[in-house]
């Protein structure tokens, strides 16, 4: 059944090639698609202005709401692994992170294994990548890449790149800002694709929003002027949850207050506070600096003058954070209008996919927090839209539950490629030709998170969402469960593990999570734990490089 879909699509094209000798617009629809994946960086849903959030109302976005008005947005999707470079590689190969080998940042991805790029290259499409790489070693199954070393940095950024066939060892530092730099490359893709006589595949991925949220010198007084909404549980006492109250991912508390809020040391000062990366802004070029200082300075200045304390230092603090934040994804939303204009102004608009998503949700100040992890629904959901003017109807609205482990089988499924049966996911089309319901799509998502102790101390924890409820199990220095009524309690601050009106649900739940870890192949070594000393090493180590005072541990 799994490639029944792609039997059928392969047989409409071989008979529109054998149909007609002298192709016209009418026969335009049967060609295989070009795909253009679109990919940020830590974008949270909270912040497209077309899922109607309060705070993406008062910073919308224009450009990628285009792809949503003209075809698909998905209301339930989510990634299996709440974490960067895992999300990746779980999207590239339509595999579990315990089964394509890479759960967590230390661990190597296995580039040598089979992905969809490198399966719709061997069927004939011309692939690419640009942008935002962020796994070992260089990209495998793309004609052309050029990538960002590493993390990659806002400003003069350093690319590594595929050239004549080799990979150029020696990074190239490349003046501009990232964002643009991106977009830029990605039209001069398009204008060599365009008049090749093959479909292309391009993966176009910003290291935008991620942290520390720099944006483009012509937006660093864009939301100056606004006021972004609180949070109802950014104050919240994270009662009935002991992984919650151990996170190191706090605003008011854990960002560094020169590398990620721009904060300087006192007034009338250009000198960061506590920037322990110091690269993002020694790169900069003197004018680039010049211009961001005298931005930045009558706002820092204004700060000071405050002299803000407790709540209202806490306040502020997430403002300036949303501030930087949403200017950010301006740069982002222009260069998404950028490849949409390009399409229409080169008829490449109707055969081509655009998709729009990220490598995971990210938190924009519930329950006090920033980055990502949890899995609670603003940490586990991510943003999907994706338009295709030859099948998808516009303004069609996806409720079906999705996820990440889903993109690879859609896309080959799309382009007509038979897909392999060791993937994991399952292939969306039917829901674009409605040949399946959305409820009937998925009853239920699994979720796993590794990476402990690391950056921001989110234990390890894996679990179950169905359409109304969430059993999550923390485990690792601690042994807890947690449920949740995603209709009753949708910021997820009641845990009803101990209800006992919810008892029956609880054992369904079980039930269905003992069967999903044997539907994906889920073996006890993925329950292993790290030894005690570890975790006391790792909670002193960024204490230390959050500028704190070393104390005592009671783990």
């Amino acid at each position: 059944m799994k490639n029944l879909l792609s039997i059928l699509w392969i047989a409409i094209v071989c008979y529109s090639c054998n149909e007609a000798k002298t192709p016209d617009v009418a026969e335009a629809p049967k060609k295989r698609p070009n795909i253009i994946f679109i990919m940020a960086d830590d974008h949270a849903t909270q912040a497209i202005s077309a899922y109607g959030h309060p705070i993406s109302d008062l910073a919308p976005t224009p450009n990628i709401d285009r792809i949503a008005n003209e075809g698909a947005i998905f209301k339930n999707n989510f990634n299996t692994n709440s974490i960067c470079g895992p999300s990746r590689a779980v999207i590239l190969t339509g595999k579990h992170s315990h089964i394509n080998g890479f759960r967590m940042n230390g661990e190597r991805f296995d580039g040598s294994q089979q992905t969809f790029p490198k399966l719709l290259q061997n069927a004939g499409y011309s692939t690419a990548v640009i942008g935002k790489w962020h796994l070992h070693g260089y990209p495998e199954g793309f004609d052309y890449w050029n990538i960002l070393l590493d993390q990659g940095n806002y400003y003069n950024p350093d690319f590594i790149s595929l050239k004549d066939g080799q990979a150029v060892a020696d990074t190239t530092r490349v003046p501009g800002y990232a964002t643009d730099l991106i977009t830029e490359d990605a039209i001069n893709f398009l204008d060599k694709a365009k008049d090749a006589n093959k479909p292309f595949m391009l993966m176009l991925q910003h290291k935008a929003p991620h942290r520390n949220w720099m944006p483009a010198l012509r937006h660093l007084h864009t939301y100056d002027a606004v006021e972004f909404p609180v949070p109802d549980t950014y104050f919240t006492d994270h009662e009935g949850s002991t992984a919650s109250k151990e996170q190191s991912m706090t605003i008011y508390t854990d960002m560094y207050e020169g590398h990620d809020l721009k904060m300087t040391k006192k007034k009338g000062s250009p000198e960061l506070a506590h920037n322990p990366w110091k690269t993002n802004f020694d790169r900069m070029t003197q004018a680039q600096r010049a211009e961001w200082d005298k931005a930045y300075q009558p706002k820092n200045d204004a700060f000071h003058e405050m002299n803000l304390k407790g709540k209202d230092l806490a306040l502020w603090k997430l403002q300036r954070y949303l501030q930087d934040y949403m200017a950010t994804i301006a740069s982002v939303d222009e260069g998404v209008g950028t490849i949409l204009d390009y399409l229409e102004a080169n008829g490449l608009a109707e055969n081509t996919i655009v998709v729009y998503t990220t490598d995971q949700g990210f938190y924009l100040g519930e329950k006090g927090w920033f980055d990502k992890r949890f899995m609670y629904e603003e940490s586990l959901a991510m943003p999907m839209l994706m338009k295709y003017p030859n099948l998808i109807t516009p303004g069609t609205e996806i409720t079906a539950l999705t996820q990440n482990l889903d993109f690879a089988e859609t896309f080959l499924d799309m382009a007509g490629v038979p897909i392999p049966e060791d993937m994991q996911g399952k292939s969306m089309l039917p829901l674009f030709t409605k040949d399946m319901e959305d409820a009937d799509f998925r009853d239920a998502i699994y979720y796993h998170y590794y990476d402990f102790p690391a950056f921001h101390m989110v234990k390890k924890m894996y679990g179950v969402r169905t359409k109304r409820y969430k059993l999550i199990h923390v485990y690792d220095d601690i042994d807890e469960w947690e449920l949740y009524d995603l209709e009753k309690d949708p910021s997820e601050v009641h845990n009803l593990i101990n209800d006992d009106d919810y008892n029956d649900i609880a054992e369904k739940l079980h039930k269905r999570l003992d069967a999903l870890q044997k539907q994906y192949k889920v073996t006890d070594k993925e329950f292993e734990k790290v030894s005690p000393e570890a975790i006391k090493r790792n909670y002193m180590n960024f204490e230390k490089l959050r500028g704190k005072a070393l104390k005592s541990y009671k783990h």
